[in-house]
């Protein structure tokens, strides 16, 4: 069987998160077009995925969708935070056709259930199905029901840990606005320095960078992806790496099997 990537466009990367609702569509149609290359040049089956960046994240700050149904508004919320999710997730869908990407929206608001976050149920047919027949699923962070709290947002890092336990991926890549993880924010600290390694030795002492004050993501984002992919890792024994994503190029050399581009996660 052909080998099977897992790849995700970061939020900061196909979208501005400066401004609500602002997609870079110049890079949206350029990475679909390095998609393109790489999958008829390697003829890999693809799962792809994307962020919300600041699509969803605008209503899903505002109504503290994160945190469940916890007011009169969050019914609101959620309706908002989806269809933030899922208009960024058409204009991605339209970049990948026009470029000759045959992909199928996948919805993981119509299907996962979380609960506390993590997903703990989602019928993989339709896209094992997909992937069987030549045509790439997208999925995307989105909100969906939560056992325990309503409803939650998933990220597509918790999207690609669970999907990785049943479709087994040979290769996880995150490209995002940075070359990978860095010790400090690359933006604002000339002095970081980027890491070409993390396994589960090291993680911790890399974990205290990404979250000490005045690091790369104080909010626990870039750790949270780190800690998620070190987790499909260990339970899948598939290589993840995240680069960057606005070299033109990174993002098909890595799924043509260039390794080193950004930052490798490896279990051991």
């Amino acid at each position: 069987m052909r080998p099977l990537i897992f790849l995700k466009l970061g939020g900061s990367l196909i979208t501005d998160k400066s401004i609500p609702f602002t997609e870079r569509r110049d890079v949206i149609r350029s990475l679909a077009s390095e998609i393109r290359e790489a999958l008829v040049e390697t003829g890999s089956r693809l799962l792809l995925g994307h962020g919300s960046g600041s699509y969803a994240h605008t209503p899903a700050a505002m109504y503290r969708t994160h945190q469940g149904l916890v007011s009169r508004d969050s019914v609101e919320g959620w309706a908002r935070v989806q269809d933030a999710a899922s208009r960024l997730n058409r204009i991605v869908l339209a970049a990948l056709l026009e470029a000759g990407v045959y992909a199928v929206s996948v919805q993981p608001s119509a299907a996962a259930v979380a609960r506390k976050g993590r997903i703990v149920s989602w019928d993989t047919f339709i896209i094992e199905y997909l992937l069987e027949n030549g045509i790439t699923p997208v999925v995307y962070g989105d909100v969906v029901v939560d056992l325990q709290q309503g409803c939650s947002i998933v990220s597509t890092e918790e999207i690609f840990r669970f999907l990785s336990l049943r479709l087994r991926p040979s290769r996880v890549i995150v490209a995002t606005d940075v070359e990978g993880v860095y010790t400090g924010d690359p933006k604002a600290d000339p002095s970081s320095r980027k890491l070409d390694l993390i396994d589960h030795s090291t993680f911790e002492r890399v974990f205290g960078y990404l979250r000490r004050p005045g690091g790369f993501d104080v909010t626990g984002g870039m750790a949270a992806k780190v800690s998620t992919l070190l987790e499909i890792c260990e339970q899948t024994g598939a290589e993840c790496e995240i680069i960057g994503g606005r070299k033109r190029g990174n993002v098909a050399q890595a799924m043509k099997g260039v390794r080193g581009l950004g930052t490798i996660i490896r279990w051991a």
